[in-house]
């Protein structure tokens, strides 16, 4: 598949799946979109090149008609909602939070339906309700209602924890925010995707890669590709789109209490 020794972990991955008949999974989500620019279409030009579905995080509040008719021309792509306006209403002090016990809940749980309705009214059949709070971050307590003013389900990052809806986690982020706030180092990176691989071949989560078109470095761009190629290189692999995603984790999701 590739000569790169750094790639060469993922690439023996694969080739472990292929021999036991049994397929690698990964998804892709990708946060902060507004509105079309040349990051964007750069990430989906990747994408659309290798068949690989994205489910972009829109922050309703700023987008408007421009995103969705740029998306009509993406099949590959889909919509989930990314809070309100990505404020943080957290003190000084502490990590940012939009969606955390700072304000009322009915206020935010009033903006997150804003939310929703708006990008449904925008995108259509191309939005999926899932929830992606800003900062991969949510009152413990919202999370029963998020249901009741319309998701389906909920995305932040890290292993899922129990939940009323199914929960669809992002568990390895290119991005080196508390240091380059650049692409993270390549190894390590191809590291973090096999030691999840081996989590889910043992019945952990799929391989959910975070990404952030409109901060990305060439280096990030260049990881990207680079992982796109591998994994298209072997049956052994498969990205799936978020909603299949959230129609196997549904069935798993802890029933609402009535």
């Amino acid at each position: 598949m590739t000569s790169d020794p750094i790639w060469q972990p993922l690439v023996e991955e694969l080739a472990r799946r292929r021999r036991a008949g049994r397929k690698a999974e990964f998804w892709l989500r990708d946060d902060d979109a507004v509105a079309p620019t040349p990051a964007l279409d750069r990430l989906l030009g990747l994408t659309g090149e290798f068949a690989v579905p994205v489910t972009l995080a829109v922050i309703p509040a700023p987008t408007d008609e421009t995103l969705a008719a740029r998306l009509d021309e993406a099949p590959q792509a889909t919509v989930a909602i990314h809070g309100w306006a990505h404020r943080n209403h957290a003190p000084a002090g502490q990590k940012k939070q939009e969606l955390g016990p700072h304000r009322p809940r009915e206020a935010v749980l009033d903006d997150l339906a804003r939310g929703l309705s708006r990008v449904i009214g925008l995108h259509g059949a191309r939005a999926v309700p899932m929830l992606v709070p800003p900062w991969n971050r949510i009152d413990a307590g919202l999370v029963p209602d998020l249901g009741s003013i319309g998701f389906a389900a909920l995305s932040v990052y890290g292993p899922p924890k129990p939940a009323p809806l199914a929960v669809i986690n992002s568990n390895v982020d290119i991005m080196d925010w508390h240091g380059t706030r650049g692409c993270r180092d390549h190894g390590l990176l191809v590291q973090a995707i096999v030691a999840q691989l081996q989590h889910a071949f043992d019945g952990g989560e799929p391989v959910g890669l975070l990404t952030h078109h409109l901060v990305h470095d060439e280096s990030a761009w260049l990881f990207l590709e680079r992982l796109f190629t591998v994994t298209a290189q072997t049956e052994a692999c498969a990205w799936l789109p978020v909603t299949t995603l959230i129609e196997r984790s549904a069935a798993k999701a802890i029933p609402r209490k009535v």
